[in-house]
């Protein structure tokens, strides 16, 4: 079946929730990212030092070099607000996507909800095993599936324009 008759047989209730899900996490990213790139004090050391769990110690050498924590700072700013950008225009959809699976993933594996686990930095409720990352993940994955760039977005465009 073809990605043009997939999109074909959703329905409107359908179509808008996928292509709204999409931009409220485009929101989601580029405003994260927006607000990081606006503070100067804004550093990615204190939740890297904060990290528990089976991947802590990884988390906790990246923090011991300042060239590191520097580049994991760019990274976030310009990962978040870039992948937020693709997500709200439906620019390189499946990309932004991927990439943002991959950043959640990261801070994931250095904030694993776990019970025996008590982080310096305010959590926003009690969670085992899943939390808002692991849903925002999911979410995304979710996404990954169904083409909503080609259904509203420059990839639909983008689309177009190669096969012509």
């Amino acid at each position: 079946m073809s990605k043009k008759h997939i999109i074909a047989s959703y329905s409107n209730t359908q179509t808008f929730l996928l292509v709204a899900l999409r931009l409220l996490l485009g929101w989601y990213f580029l405003y994260e990212g927006i607000v990081k790139i606006a503070n100067p004090d804004w550093s990615s050391y204190g939740y890297l030092m904060d990290s528990q769990g089976f991947f802590a110690g990884i988390f906790h050498a990246m923090a011991a070099k300042a060239n590191v924590v520097a580049a994991a700072d760019w990274l976030n700013k310009w990962g978040l607000t870039l992948i937020g950008l693709g997500l709200l225009l439906g620019f390189l959809t499946q990309y932004a996507l991927f990439f943002g699976m991959l950043l959640l993933i990261m801070y994931y594996c250095s904030h694993p909800p776990l019970a025996s686990v008590t982080y310096l930095i305010p959590q926003e409720g009690s969670y085992l095993w899943v939390n808002k990352t692991l849903i925002e993940i999911f979410a995304m994955a979710l996404l990954m599936v169904f083409p909503t760039g080609q259904i509203v977005g420059i990839d639909r465009f983008i689309t177009k324009w190669t096969k012509k």
